[in-house]
Formats: structure tokens, C-alpha cells, sequence
């Protein structure tokens, strides 16, 4: 079934906001009754050996405003963090032409501005073995200078 009009939320809200006023006045009322009747309690018992609440004097209510204190949180002591572990150098890399036959083997490799001479002998190679080869480039690890300088170094005083 449908409605024959829209739900006004406005509206809603007022009646509820209404409701919960008026609760919470009723509640509020009915505790300071709750106070006011333990308070005749405290007078009925004046036999007692307790003193009065008023002559008890000002510390009384010094203790009442007083907030009770929290009970302090532990600390928790934390592990000290473990140190990274170092990146692994990046090894820099450079493209040379391989020639690739029918199984993906790699044949020969040309460096790459010698595109040429890597069709080349992948046409020869077609010809002469009646197989397809191909050419693709290839990423290898770059050799750095430097290395190869202290190879030689090192090679050069072991000789002597």
C-alpha cells in the first residue's frame, strides 16, 4: 500500500525533542525528591554519634568538589623500532639486440645501436637453417667502469 503523503521529518524531530524534555524534567524532578527524602533520613538519626553535616564544617564540602582522581595510566614501554634494512643497490641496466630462435634461445646478441646488423643475421640465419629467428631487445647489467678498473688493478699485482 502506498502512503497518501510524505513523512515530515521536521516535524518528527520537534515531537521527539518535546518528549525527551519533558522526560528529563520529570527525572530531574524525582531525584531532588529522592535527595529530599534522604535528607529527613539524616535528621531522623540525630541519635547517633555521628555529627551533623553542618557542623562538620567547611570539609565536607571541600571533599564533594573535589574531583576523585583517575588512577594514572602505565606506560608501556615500546620495543625500540628494528633499523631498516638496507635497499639492495639498483644494478643500472642496458638494452642490447638479441637474436631469439624458434624455442626462444637466444643465438646472438648486438649492442644496440647495431639494430641492423641484428636483422641481418636473423635473416641469414632464416635462410641458411630454413627456421624462424627473430630479434628482440634484451636488458643485461651494465658493467661499470670502475669495477672493471680495480679487476685490472688487482690482475696487474698478482702478476707481479
Amino acid at each position: 500500500m502506498a502512503r497518501k503523503r510524505t513523512m515530515n521529518r521536521m516535524a518528527m524531530r520537534t515531537e521527539f525533542d518535546e518528549e525527551e524534555r519533558t522526560t528529563e524534567e520529570e527525572e530531574e524532578k524525582d531525584e531532588d525528591e529522592d535527595e529530599d527524602e534522604e535528607g529527613d533520613d539524616d535528621e531522623e538519626a540525630d541519635g547517633d554519634d555521628e555529627p551533623p553535616a553542618e557542623a562538620a564544617g567547611d570539609d565536607d564540602e571541600e571533599a564533594e568538589v573535589k574531583p576523585k582522581k583517575k588512577p594514572k595510566k602505565k606506560v608501556v614501554v615500546k620495543a625500540p623500532p628494528k633499523p631498516r634494512a638496507r635497499a639492495s643497490k639498483v644494478v643500472r641496466m642496458k638494452v642490447v639486440w638479441g637474436v631469439f630462435n624458434n624455442s626462444n634461445q637466444q643465438v646472438e646478441t648486438f649492442p644496440f645501436p647495431e639494430k641492423a646488423d641484428a636483422d641481418a643475421k636473423a635473416a641469414k640465419l632464416m635462410a641458411d637453417k630454413k627456421a624462424t629467428h627473430f630479434v628482440q631487445p634484451v636488458k643485461q647489467p651494465l658493467e661499470e667502469k670502475e669495477k672493471d678498473d680495480k679487476e685490472k688493478e688487482k690482475e696487474k699485482e698478482k702478476k707481479k
